[in-house]
């Protein structure tokens, strides 16, 4: 795999968080030009949230949204803690996700932080409210664009179809149809990595990707032989994060 620096913009704050026990990867943006440096969360973790809000902190940042590509099954999201925290943050999910948050979005919507979006592409396959967030190809924006691609594409793989209403069939189209269709040096930015690497591109994982660069069925066919046990946390992280990850508090968000 190649090396890659982050994208030339000198407007956008960027970094990568990572939380060891579930391998999930948070992403915080911002923008630094804007007067209130608004700034983004992407995919928080609960066990992580104390960390992210200090770094928050020590950029000088403004936090206004706390985004989930899905509802996850390994972890609970820190979106509802967060908000316990910092009362004016906007916790977003997809609306095709059926979970509880303060901003529904869509195919097609933009997420505005400061002069810098985030568009969102339905990306659905892992489970039916996956999306995937690109940033703009305009002045503002960063290039190389940035895909944050939740659990519909990882680096070498994807998120398996087997429960909260997967289906490999779309997930393939999604793939092929929203992400492969970007720009090849779009920096690819998933939610999860178990093994150590931070960034592709789709480029790569056009060529290189072991399921999604096969036909659909071989692909089908891959995806019905993992024989995967259940994620460790799934009756627990998904009941609360189809809450916000507040299944335990009375908040109506």
């Amino acid at each position: 795999m190649g090396s890659y620096t982050t994208p030339s913009s000198s407007k956008l704050v960027f970094r990568q968080l990572f939380e060891k026990e579930s391998s999930t990867y948070t992403y915080l943006l911002a923008d630094s030009f804007h007067p209130e440096k608004p700034a983004l969360l992407i995919d928080p973790v609960d066990k992580t949230v104390e960390r992210d809000l200090a770094l928050v902190k020590e950029l000088g940042l403004k936090l206004i949204y706390a985004i989930n590509t899905h509802v996850h099954a390994d972890h609970v999201t820190g979106s509802g803690l967060i908000k316990t925290k910092v009362p004016d943050v906007k916790s977003i999910i997809s609306k095709a996700s059926n979970a509880k948050a303060d901003l529904f979005v869509e195919h097609g919507d933009k997420i505005y932080f400061g002069d810098i979006f985030l568009e969102v592409r339905a990306t659905p396959g892992h489970t039916l409210g996956c999306v995937t967030y690109v940033t703009g190809d305009g002045v503002n924006h960063p290039q190389s664009r940035m895909a944050f691609t939740g659990d519909a594409l990882l680096i070498r793989g994807c998120g398996r179809t087997d429960f909260q209403g997967g289906s490999s069939d779309k997930l393939y189209d999604s793939v092929h149809s929203q992400i492969f269709t970007l720009p090849k040096d779009t920096l690819v930015y998933p939610a999860h990595d178990y093994k150590g690497f931070t960034v592709s591109t789709v480029g790569e994982e056009i060529l290189y990707n072991p399921r999604l660069s096969k036909d659909k069925e071989t692909f089908k066919n891959i995806m019905q032989n993992l024989n995967l046990s259940s994620p460790k946390m799934i009756d627990i992280a998904v009941p609360s994060n189809m809450v916000c990850g507040l299944q335990d508090s009375k908040s109506d968000l």
